[in-house]
């Protein structure tokens, strides 16, 4: 968010944008609703596994019941700044809330999906508070003996997994721009490790850099 600018209060927000956004969230909460038995509803959602380089990063989130966090939405669809406030709003007011980070180089040693299972568990992991359930974008994560709901598309569809979402796309976003910092040349704080033809040239006249994941790059030029 550039200095000085401020998000508008639900005060602000005229009354028939703010009966929108209500109504589209409240739509969002249909899995949390259907599940409102368990205590503890989790949403579990990544970000990071189409990259050229870096981590990829899982968030958990534990939102309190009837929890409205205005905007939320898929981390996707939303601008840097907004998902940068989310950010600081979910920290705020989630019962828990945990990211799993896991590196390039474990991704080229497993591969994309172990590792994005195993940033997961992390996560999860990590949770000072237990689930009782886990809504989870699309997948199925191994190894969990917690009750999961995969749920495709998840991130548009539950307040849960958008929160996962966020969490984890603006804890993977700060560390590729602290990456651009360590390895200056290739962009990363621009395009975030992703295959951009920028980012691809540079890796063709640089060479490939520690945070670069081989098994996606070994077939470029």
């Amino acid at each position: 968010m550039n200095p000085g600018t401020k998000r508008k209060s639900p005060a602000q927000i005229s009354p028939e944008r703010l009966a929108r956004e209500r109504e589209r969230l409240y739509a969002m909460g249909v899995f949390e609703r259907e599940f409102v038995a368990f205590t503890h509803i989790c949403g579990v959602d990544e970000a990071g596994r189409g990259p050229l380089a870096g981590p990829v990063v899982a968030g958990a989130v534990i939102l309190p019941k009837d929890c409205e966090i205005l905007f939320l939405n898929d981390s996707k669809k939303l601008s840097p700044s907004r998902r940068e406030t989310l950010y600081d709003k979910i920290r705020e007011v989630s019962i828990a809330w945990q990211v799993g980070v896991v590196t390039a180089a474990r991704v080229d040693e497993i591969n994309i999906l172990q590792a994005t299972y195993e940033a997961m568990r992390i996560a999860i992991h990590k949770l000072e508070v237990t689930p009782d359930i886990l809504l989870c974008d699309a997948v199925e994560i191994p190894g969990i003996s917690i009750k999961q709901v995969p749920i495709i598309g998840g991130d548009a569809k539950s307040v849960s997994i958008a929160a996962a979402s966020v969490m984890a796309k603006v804890t993977r976003d700060r560390m590729m721009v602290d990456y651009d910092r360590l390895y200056p040349g290739y962009g990363f704080a621009k395009h975030k490790g992703y295959g951009t033809q920028e980012h691809i040239e540079k890796i063709l006249e640089m060479g490939p850099c520690p945070i670069h994941r081989r098994s996606f790059i070994r077939n470029l030029g």
